[in-house]
């Protein structure tokens, strides 16, 4: 004997036999990691994780599987039901969601002293306000229910949980259902609006996402990229170029990385912003109750190799430079709306739209004239951090453009810095017996609603009296500009804007000129002083060389 195992005729040889196992293991580990699992014991029906014949996937980031929860098997009639169900578990998330901006729509600004802005109060230059056009407005509020002015903000199950941590991106709100998804199936505008299956969605909730901030961020005024400029559908999964941070196979940033959260308070605010960060690298929404700035991550000096850059700093913003163009992804944005032009019909007697070549309305007898822009270069402003807002009932000059929002600083101001906005232009309704502007009432199935009977009498008189705002009886129509400040569509560095770009004539801030600032800025008198001692001393350069040359003339004279 050599040592020589001999097996029977028939039998497999040892590298078949482990061959076979290998098989046999492989096939038990793929049909186990495959296999739906099971529900928690007690479980309602051990089917809930399934919906027809697919498995809902679990939130890759979620601390629990929803799935297996007893209180979201469902079936559900309506939002508010599913939100009872949340808070079985996250007994204090309403309570914690009714102290924010994002549910009240109010806020107080103790900085200016002015109260009652926020979106329910505040006046803008797209469709106005929310007053009188709550069910419309309100299809972006994370909540459910909020038709009129008597909506009660303490109800815990009016709070919609599933706007803001759905992740099967199947969960959208009704445009005219005043915060709540669609039940059954439906249509709007002649498109189908399939009803949402709420137990699916609420067994895959998850973080928050660029894709659910967007849901209405990206779509405010109306339509994809209409309000910000640098916020649209583009940015729910976007690349290098088009953002740095948020780029999809990069840093992969989401709305809250930046905008930390605490309790559901969401950091950052359009009332108050951090136009000078002088605290430099730091934990953002912990050193301070505001969002991270640039600095709180690139620190007070953030060009290691280009230290001149780091001097313009202290003045210009960050995304000045690095920003060079918004509405960059796709999407336009709106920059003009013409209120004034609404209420026109066709030949046949009935409301029409306009559109260009590439698809967007120019033209909408609801709404009146507009204007789109892509690849937009903003406009710069010395900005300190201040914004007042033209308030309801606040006398105006209609003889002028009138800021809704005034962007307060200047370069004498140590706290300002240049800044890059979107500035909206329009014109809108105000009231010319009282110098306010005025708050039409637009959404509606009654007669005063101008979207029924493009009767700008009545929408007004509607709109003005419903917020208990006098109302002369007389209108026309103003100029006005509403400022939004650039932050997000951050390029990457060899597309940042150049030196020559801006310190030339007619360049980038042509249009700040309470400072001067070199290869743009000239003082007459200066300039011919340099210019003379420059003439003086081509005039001493040629007499030297002159005398230097007779000289050597006379020498050799002498010589010979």
């Amino acid at each position: 004997m050599n040592g020589t195992v001999r097996l029977p005729p028939g039998t497999l040889t040892s590298r078949a036999a482990r061959a076979l196992i290998c098989c046999i293991l492989a096939a038990v580990l793929v049909w186990a990691t495959t296999a739906p699992a099971p529900a928690q014991a007690g479980s309602a029906a051990a089917q809930g994780a399934i919906t027809g014949t697919s498995r809902i996937e679990v939130a890759p980031d979620s601390t629990a599987d929803h799935t297996t929860f007893e209180e979201l098997q469902g079936p559900f009639d309506s939002g508010p039901a599913v939100t009872a169900a949340c808070l079985e578990c996250h007994v204090n998330a309403a309570d914690q969601l009714h102290r924010t901006t994002h549910w009240t729509w109010a806020f107080d600004n103790a900085l200016t002293g002015q109260t009652d802005l926020g979106k329910r109060n505040v006046v803008n230059n797209f469709c106005v306000a929310t007053a009188t056009n709550w069910p419309r407005c309100t299809s972006c509020h994370i909540g459910y229910g909020w038709k009129d002015d008597g909506f009660d903000l303490t109800q815990d199950t009016a709070v919609d949980c599933l706007v803001c941590h759905d992740t099967t991106g199947t969960y959208k709100k009704f445009p005219t259902g005043a915060g709540h998804p669609a039940y059954e199936d439906t249509t709007w505008q002649g498109k189908p609006w399939p009803a949402v299956d709420l137990a699916r969605v609420a067994q895959a909730v998850g973080r928050t996402s660029r894709e659910t901030c967007g849901a209405c961020h990206f779509y405010g005024g109306g339509g994809d990229g209409v309000k910000h400029g640098d916020l649209d559908s583009s940015m729910a999964d976007p690349d290098f170029s088009l953002d740095v941070h948020m780029d999809r196979d990069g840093l992969d940033f989401r709305c809250s990385t930046c905008h930390t959260t605490g309790s559901h308070q969401v950091t950052g605010s359009r009332y108050t912003t951090t136009a000078v960060d002088r605290i430099g690298i730091d934990v953002p929404g912990h050193t301070d109750d505001t969002r991270a700035t640039c600095e709180s991550c690139h620190g007070m000096a953030a060009h290691d190799d280009h230290p001149k850059l780091n001097e313009h700093t202290d003045r210009v913003a960050c995304t000045t430079c690095h920003v060079p163009a918004f509405a960059r992804g796709g999407p336009k944005t709106k920059m003009w709306w013409d209120w004034s032009t609404a209420g026109q019909f066709n030949d046949a007697g009935k409301p029409y739209v306009v559109k260009g070549e590439d698809g967007y309305p120019l033209y909408v007898s609801k709404k009146g004239t507009f204007e789109w822009a892509a690849d937009v270069t903003p406009e710069y402003r010395w900005f300190n951090g201040i914004v007042r807002y033209t308030q309801r009932g606040e006398t105006i000059d209609p003889s002028g453009v009138v800021p809704i929002n005034a962007i307060e600083g200047s370069a004498a101001d140590p706290d300002a810095r240049i800044w890059p906005f979107k500035i909206m232009r329009g014109r809108q309704p105000y009231d010319s017996g009282h110098n306010v502007l005025a708050l039409p009432h637009l959404f509606g199935k009654d007669e005063a609603a101008f979207w029924k009977s493009f009767d700008w009498d009545k929408a007004l008189r509607g709109g003005m009296q419903a917020e208990t705002v006098s109302f002369s009886g007389s209108y026309g129509f103003v100029e006005t500009e509403y400022a939004w400040p650039i932050l997000h569509m951050v390029a990457p560095k060899e597309d940042a804007v150049g030196c020559n770009e801006c310190h030339t004539v007619g360049g980038r801030l042509a249009g700040l000129t309470d400072f001067y600032m070199p290869g743009r800025d000239t003082f007459p008198w200066l300039t011919a002083v340099g210019w003379g001692a420059a003439g003086l001393t081509l005039l001493g350069v040629l007499g030297h060389g002159l005398a230097r040359l007779i000289a050597a003339a006379r020498k050799r004279r002498t010589a010979a």
